[in-house]
């Protein structure tokens, strides 16, 4: 440690050696990616920004990082840019915009010209490598300023139910549900992986036993409306009945 500037530098972290004057920006339940490769500053970045009212999951690569982002909604993603493999995490950029989070870089100051075209976008920032914990809290708290935390409700991958207003997610796009489908949806979700006949279907959804090809009908809609995007989620076991999965 310099006792000249009160700055301890390990693995490229700046911990400062007195208290801090003014509090850390906390966060509000917000979910964030951290991508990573050591463990070091991993465990520093997750320990930290859970200690601040964040959920966070990790990552070692860029690999899984991309992995991550298609089965889960993040509202910030923390990417160290020495990260292993991160030309993989420029492959996002096949998401939507809208399905994009922010992005707080942790980058060496002569790797800053690599992240213009990202910084371009209005929804990325950056820290300097060796960072501050205490910059980094704060450049995440206003890439998120004005963006709640993102409602989990029953899940699978990348689809979403949320109880409380009887509405549905496939990533960021809002299903426009029947109550007959949203009770179908969510009956299939909670036995994910699992063939429901229909008979337990029909007494789930109606509470009686319907005649005909209604379940058939109903879950033709349901999967137009779910399976607009890959992979599929609803399969038809013939001759058994349905099931959630992949």
């Amino acid at each position: 440690m310099d006792g000249t500037d009160g700055v301890d530098r390990v693995h490229g972290v700046d911990r400062l050696g007195g208290a801090d004057v003014t509090a850390p920006a906390r966060g509000n339940g917000q979910h964030v990616l951290v991508v990573a490769h050591d463990p070091a500053i991993s465990e520093l970045l997750t320990t930290t920004l859970e200690l601040a009212d964040y959920r966070v999951t990790a990552a070692r690569t860029g690999a899984q990082g991309l992995a991550r982002l298609a089965e889960h909604r993040f509202d910030l993603v923390v990417m160290d840019v020495s990260v292993p493999d991160i030309e993989e995490l420029g492959e996002g950029r096949r998401f939507r915009p809208a399905d994009r989070p922010p992005v707080l870089f942790l980058a060496e100051y002569e790797k800053l010209a690599l992240l213009v075209p990202e910084l371009g976008l209005g929804e990325s920032d950056y820290v300097t490598v060796p960072f501050r914990i205490s910059e980094v809290l704060t450049r995440a708290h206003v890439l998120l300023r004005g963006r709640g935390a993102v409602r989990q409700g029953p899940c699978y991958g990348d689809l979403v139910l949320d109880d409380a207003t009887c509405q549905a997610r496939r990533g960021r796009r809002a299903l426009d549900l029947t109550p007959a489908e949203y009770r179908l949806l969510r009956h299939l979700l909670v036995n994910a992986d699992r063939v429901l006949s229909k008979e337990q279907i029909c007494r789930h959804v109606w509470g009686e036993t319907r005649a005909g090809n209604a379940i058939e009908k109903l879950v033709s809609r349901l999967r137009h409306k779910v399976d607009q995007e890959q992979p599929p989620l609803i399969h038809t076991r013939r001759g058994f009945g349905y099931r959630l999965g992949r």
